[in-house]
Parts: C-alpha cells; sequence; structure tokens
C-alpha cells in the first residue's frame, strides 16, 4: 500500500472511534511498528490528528461538520453492515452510493478490498456517487474509478443534489447501488430527511439492476420527513440489532431483510 493509502486509511480508521494505537495500524495495514509512527508523527504535523503515548486521537472538529456527521453512532453496526455491503461488489461493477455515515462506511471497506485491486494499478470497478465526501475518500484508491455527479451541494449531508445531479444519474446503468435512509416503517416505507436528497435516491435505485437500502437497527420503526419508492428496490441490508418481530413485519409489508452477521471480517 502506497504512503498516501496508508494515511488516509489511518484518518478512516481513526474517523470510527476516535482514537486508534500503533498496534491497530500495525495489524491492520501490515507494516512494521517504525512505519506506523512516522505516519502518525506526518498526519499529526499537518494537524488532522493529535499524538498520544503509543497511538492518537482525533481533533474535535465536530463543529464543522454536517449535522449527519456530527455524531457517529452504531459504529459496530455500520461496520458489519459496509462488510456485508461491500461483500456483494466485484471486479468490473459500476456501484451507485449515496451519502450518509452508512454509505461512507461501504466505502471505506471497498477501498480496503484487497481482493479488488489490480497488479496494473488500473481502476478494477466504478463508483458513481453524489456525495463529495466519499468521492474524495475514494479518490486516493487508484484501483476505484469515481465519478461524482453535478449539481448543488447540501451543506447539511456532502451531497450534491438537484437537476444536474439527476441529469448524471440518468446517463447511467448502474449494477448495484446501496442508498441510506434515516428511517424505515413497514407502514410508511423508507424515508430520508431532505426531500432533493429523496429524489437522487429514488433515482439511483432506478438506474441499478440491483438496489440495497442499508440503515443500523435503530432506525427501524422510525420515520423521517420524505418517503422513497418503495417497490424497487431489492433488499434492506440492517444489523443484527433487528428484532424478530421488526422483522418480521417488514418481510410482510414486501420488504426483502438482510442482517449482516458482525462475525464477518474484511476482506
Amino acid at each position: 500500500m502506497k504512503r498516501e493509502e496508508r494515511l488516509s486509511t489511518i484518518l478512516e480508521l481513526l474517523a470510527e472511534s476516535g482514537q486508534i494505537e500503533v498496534e491497530d495500524i500495525v495489524r491492520r495495514l501490515a507494516v512494521s511498528p517504525a512505519t506506523a509512527r512516522r505516519d502518525l508523527d506526518s498526519l499529526a504535523a499537518a494537524s488532522l490528528l493529535s499524538r498520544t503515548h503509543g497511538g492518537a486521537v482525533s481533533h474535535a472538529v465536530a463543529y464543522d461538520l454536517p449535522v449527519r456527521y456530527q455524531k457517529e453512532d452504531a459504529t459496530g453496526q455500520k461496520h458489519a453492515i459496509a462488510v456485508h455491503a461491500a461483500s456483494l461488489v466485484s471486479q468490473d461493477m459500476i456501484v451507485g452510493l449515496s451519502g450518509g455515515t452508512t454509505a461512507s462506511a461501504i466505502a471505506t471497506q471497498l477501498g480496503m478490498r484487497r481482493d479488488l485491486v489490480n497488479d496494473s494499478g488500473r481502476p478494477t470497478f466504478t463508483v458513481v456517487t453524489n456525495a463529495v465526501n466519499i468521492a474524495s475518500l475514494l479518490a486516493v484508491r487508484t484501483h476505484v474509478k469515481v465519478m461524482v455527479t453535478g449539481g448543488m451541494l447540501n451543506p447539511r449531508s456532502y451531497e450534491l443534489v438537484g437537476p444536474f445531479a439527476e441529469q448524471t444519474l440518468e446517463k447511467v446503468t448502474l449494477d448495484v447501488a446501496f442508498v441510506g435512509i434515516n428511517g424505515l416503517e413497514a407502514s410508511v416505507g423508507p424515508t430520508v430527511s431532505d426531500d432533493m436528497e429523496a429524489a437522487i435516491n429514488n433515482l439511483m435505485i432506478r438506474r441499478a439492476r440491483q438496489s440495497y437500502l442499508v440503515c443500523d437497527s435503530s432506525k427501524i420503526g422510525h420515520s423521517a420527513f420524505v418517503s422513497l419508492e418503495q417497490s424497487t428496490f431489492t433488499a434492506l441490508i440492517t444489523d443484527s440489532g433487528i428484532t424478530d418481530e421488526q422483522k418480521r413485519v417488514l418481510i410482510e409489508a414486501g420488504i426483502p431483510v438482510i442482517v449482516a452477521d458482525p462475525e464477518i471480517k474484511s476482506r
């Protein structure tokens, strides 16, 4: 892994829990302790983290983040969902990713999939996204071709929305799409907090051969502002926190449910 990719990955790992140890970097990235320490020192010099004895902690920058990213809950659940979703992607696929914390976790897993890396250094699959943070996250991954929609930036979610974003998506065909949602009730269907984001999510679902809603189980049984089209997506991917009753009600409402196994590790 190139140095730039290591630094990006360290920041991604740090974002998951707010702190990281040298041993974590050695284990996850297969580098020496000396290399891990040098990488942390470089990131600290760039004011991207604060060094601690044996590791680092993230800077307190939550006040600069959009609302959706200010508080990252259910990290373990989102990780399980992301690992399962990423496992559905293979070489040469065109993958759609909406915005949201779970979709960001999926992007992280896709970026770390060593089995998708081509020895030639050329892209092995394509990600189409309207989320500028996801595009930035994947930009350093040479095995990922990244296509970003145009549009107007929603400062609350990092997502590009509006007619230009819709025009871009109208011209592409996706093999698979992963769409984040803010709530899911059997009687209402999937919902999000913004009408313009809903329009983009609906279009991404329609342009995909297979499309999956992704959300952690804490959002099941709740609803947000705008409903998505309920009949066109393939299934919901959620975590093991979903109850048997919630799963039964969703299935009876025509919403297939995939429960991500928390024991499955990243490839």
